[in-house]
């Protein structure tokens, strides 16, 4: 009797810890499907015709036109977009990663006059919406000659993305214990080698969080690489895919296909990456 009373017991504490967690999970549940679907969607519209998607809006590929994606790729120059956004975003990531490491290192680390002035100033610069530089970087450009070319996008790019990853790496790289920093010193580390052997290592799921939310932003920005880039050669894929649409605006099917080519390499990045992404946002919760 008493098994069968603790059997009992043991499955109505079950049952009570699904029903509080009930909400959570249906919570969870919904929002999966409302971010998820949407893009299973256009997956499956990248790869049928825009007369079978006419037929039957919400219908799986079969069969699958796989051909779609080389003719997007070769014949609409997706081949180029996605060449330029790679060395645009991929380079302006490195540089941003690099220094924006080695400023919140600085700035956790080493106590100099302005240290917090110079940081209430960076941090400002994330308050404000990045549009309204607009007019100035573009003349900047212009006047040093960097207008419509690759370099000129990247050191803007950096700009922009420098201030938020100082402020998020600042804030973790406070947070290492000042006894392995003494240890160090008393091992004979330079200051580049503490950064570079203690830092880093120590920091690095942080480190890529910053990569990857910059990766995004970067892959995705159309405002700033329409504006500054005019050269069809030189154009990103986000503002590729704008002129793509323009083209192809009655064909639903290949504009499926184009925003697919610039969605997988986000995916791609994401799937490689998302452990660590989880444990730099998470790092800081609990001491």
């Amino acid at each position: 009797m008493s098994d069968i009373s603790m059997k009992a017991q043991g499955w109505g504490d079950r049952l009570t810890g699904l029903l509080r967690r009930g909400p959570l999970l249906a919570v969870l549940v919904l929002y999966t499907l409302y971010t998820t679907l949407p893009f299973l969607w256009v997956g499956a519209m990248s790869l049928r015709t825009t007369a079978e998607i006419s037929a039957d809006h919400y219908g799986l590929p079969s069969p699958a036109h796989w051909g779609k994606f080389r003719a997007a790729w070769v014949d609409s120059n997706f081949a180029g977009y996605f060449w330029n956004s790679t060395v645009v975003v991929v380079t302006a990531v490195v540089v941003v990663t690099v220094l924006g490491a080695m400023a919140a290192h600085a700035l956790a680390r080493y106590k100099f006059p302005g240290n917090r002035l110079l940081y209430f100033i960076l941090f400002s610069s994330i308050i404000f919406p990045p549009q309204i530089v607009l007019l100035s970087l573009f003349q900047i450009l212009v006047n040093y000659d960097l207008y419509n070319t690759r370099i000129g996008l990247i050191l803007v790019y950096v700009s922009l993305q420098l201030p938020l990853t100082v402020f998020i790496l600042e804030a973790f790289f406070a947070r290492i214990p000042q006894d392995l920093f003494e240890a160090a010193r008393i091992d004979g580390y330079t200051d580049l080698q503490i950064f570079l052997r203690i830092v880093v290592p120590v920091g690095m799921p942080a480190i890529v969080t910053t990569v990857i939310l910059n990766f995004v932003h970067l892959w995705n920005e159309y405002l700033f690489a329409v504006v500054l880039v005019s050269d069809e050669e030189l154009r990103t894929l986000p503002v590729g895919i704008q002129r793509f649409m323009g083209d192809y605006f009655q064909d639903i099917g290949m504009i499926a296909t184009g925003v697919m080519i610039a969605v997988i390499p986000v995916i791609v990045v994401y799937a490689f990456f998302s452990e660590k992404l989880i444990q730099g946002m998470t790092a800081g919760a609990v001491k």
